[in-house]
């Protein structure tokens, strides 16, 4: 396997790097962007995540303009901003009839385009426009799309797909389906989409994925579905391997021997591309100077302790789940940037309160769920598991609106209805309605939900204030469960919020943008938890040392950010299955 050289990409235009959330897309993505600007070619670096961390990497400020990056010529970079794509679409469908239409049909439209499924859209409208603008492509040799964790970016790669298809079964038009209005004008611009998306001389899907079981297996589901649907140029990035270690630091020789086993079993379904790999490096990738020496083979080991974190308590994580215990939260969220391991942390803590006599039900609401990976199948009899299947959710969905509908609709109104219902945005109610209910079991039992990673949890959230507008168009029915979800999420007595991170610039960062954005919605963090830490380990290999002291600038930001904080090293063994749990954080040894 040799190691990745952004230079080999210099033959086609359009660029997207995907994968499982916290592999290192943004740092990969703004390294060959870089690197082929320094190459003299003009590019324009995209984000097309909710949760985008652009602006931190390269230190600068954003919006889905592009803007020239200072200290690289030829490099442009913008966001697709979900929340300012869907502004600006709302006053482009409402504009035109300003001052035309009184204020109640006004006032009605807005209502009609106030839901997530228009911010969905807004973001999608925005992204077509980047791959079909014969001005801004003619401006650029390379438009690079840092995309969203994988489960997101699948969803938004379809869309040209879903859209098409939608619009070509569409017997009515879409001009009555409130965000989908227009979207049949735009039917030539959706299929210069898929066609550019499907074309190997155009577009390039470069999959990255971390040396490991979990993040291999995912980039080989990515890579089969974005087959499914026509991306079939493909290439796969391993990020951060360890290409030497260090003997008698068990850290870093188990760090290296599971990188090692991970590769020699690769996916069946990746064998057949072209394979590179990245090194692990010890500095944190943000800045311009960083990105450009990502790509140098000489190693730089300066040993920097100068930030102390002494007086500063940690937790450890058992100390957390006793307090969730004392506190009796009903609702419990892990939250955070995709990859910190929401997963491990939900699984972990509804082990602890299994155990403690609590009746608890984990669910996750991820795309790209992987609550069942850890669990070997034999649960405590206090615990059960689920997962909101948008394909599932959607169908019943569908089903029950139609059948209600049945008792005072004609037979075309019910053809109209059904043709609504098959639009993309109905996956959005559906899932919502779920996640409304699984909540609502928290008046039997504990409810612990590993959310998706931040921007899709805070799309999410954010439709409990929409939500109940668009199902009552649809049905004239508000559940319960709806009714009561944005009360119980604000009571601090009932739901407990706990953000879990790395001790690194871009999920620190990210977390507290989380934090922030939580807050003005009257919901108020509970616990952080600092993952996968190497700096409580006691390794001595020196570029894992050195990764490990970059860790306590961070952990003492995080410290001020929110004083109950709780720390869980790095793992030599993974730690899969109730009862390993159970022993390795929940023993009076804490497992060590």
């Amino acid at each position: 396997m040799e190691k990745f050289n952004p230079l080999a990409l210099e033959g086609t235009p359009f660029l997207f790097f995907t994968g499982k959330g916290g592999v290192g897309k943004t740092s990969t993505a703004s390294a060959t962007a870089i690197a082929l600007a320094d190459g003299n070619k003009k590019v324009l670096l995209v984000s097309t995540d909710p949760a985008s961390n652009l602006q931190d990497v390269f230190e600068m400020e954003l919006s889905n303009e592009p803007t020239e990056v200072k200290g690289v010529k030829g490099l442009s970079i913008c966001n697709i901003d979900p929340e300012q794509a869907a502004v600006s679409y709302k006053n482009n469908v409402i504009g035109p009839y300003r001052d035309k239409l009184p204020e109640i049909v006004i006032a009605q439209m807005e209502e009609q385009l106030s839901g997530a499924c228009t911010v969905e859209i807004a973001a999608f409208d925005e992204f077509t426009n980047l791959l079909s603008n014969p001005q801004i492509v003619s401006n650029f040799d390379h438009i690079i799309f840092d995309t969203a964790p994988t489960g997101h970016t699948l969803r938004l790669l379809q869309l040209p797909t879903a859209w098409t298809g939608y619009l070509d079964e569409s017997t009515h038009g879409a001009s009555c389906l409130g965000p989908l209005s227009g979207l049949d004008r735009k039917k030539e611009v959706y299929e210069t989409t898929v066609q550019v998306l499907s074309d190997p001389d155009q577009t390039k899907l470069i999959l990255v994925s971390r040396p490991e079981k979990f993040s291999l297996n995912e980039a080989e589901r990515a890579s089969k579905e974005l087959k499914v649907i026509g991306i079939k140029n493909q290439v796969i990035i391993i990020n951060g391997i360890l290409k030497s270690f260090t003997k008698g630091d068990r850290i870093s020789e188990v760090f290296h021997q599971r990188q090692s086993q991970s590769l020699k079993n690769m996916p069946i379904g990746l064998n057949g591309l072209s394979q590179y790999f990245l090194p692990f490096v010890p500095y944190s990738l943000t800045g311009i100077s960083n990105f450009r020496r990502l790509f140098n083979e000489t190693e730089d080991i300066n040993k920097n302790k100068s930030t102390s974190i002494e007086g500063l308590n940690y937790s450890p994580i058992e100390e957390m789940v006793e307090d969730l215990h004392e506190n009796n939260s009903r609702v419990i969220f892990t939250m955070g940037k995709g990859g910190v391991g929401k997963t491990t942390l939900a699984s972990i803590i509804s082990v602890g309160l299994a155990d403690k006599g609590k009746r608890v039900h984990l669910t996750t609401t991820d795309p790209a769920a992987h609550i069942g990976n850890m669990f070997d199948g034999n649960l405590h009899d206090n615990l059960t598991i689920s997962r909101i299947d948008p394909e599932v959710e959607v169908d019943k969905y569908r089903k029950e609106v139609l059948e209600k509908a049945k008792t005072d609709m004609d037979q075309d109104s019910l053809s109209y209805l059904e043709e609504d219902l098959n639009s993309p945005c109905t996956e959005e109610i559906a899932v919502f309605r779920a996640f409304a209910e699984v909540v609502s079991r928290s008046n039997e039992e504990v409810v612990i939900i590993d959310t998706a990673p931040t921007g899709h949890t805070l799309l999410l959230l954010d439709a409990a204030e929409s939500y109940h507008k668009e199902i009552k168009k649809a049905n004239g029915d508000v559940p319960l469960s709806v009714q009561q979800l944005l009360p119980r999420l604000r009571n601090r007595n009932e739901t407990s919020v706990i953000i879990t991170t790395l001790a690194e610039a871009t999920p620190v960062l990210e977390a507290q943008r989380l934090q922030e954005d939580l807050l003005r919605a009257d919901i108020k963090t509970s616990w952080w938890v600092i993952n996968q830490s190497l700096y409580a380990t006691e390794t001595t290999d020196p570029i894992l040392e050195q990764k490990a002291q970059a860790e306590k600038i961070w952990m003492k930001k995080i410290k001020e950010l929110n004083d109950k904080v709780a720390i869980i090293p790095w793992e030599p063994e993974e730690i899969i299955g109730y009862k390993q749990i159970q022993k390795h954080y929940f023993s009076d040894d804490g497992g060590r």
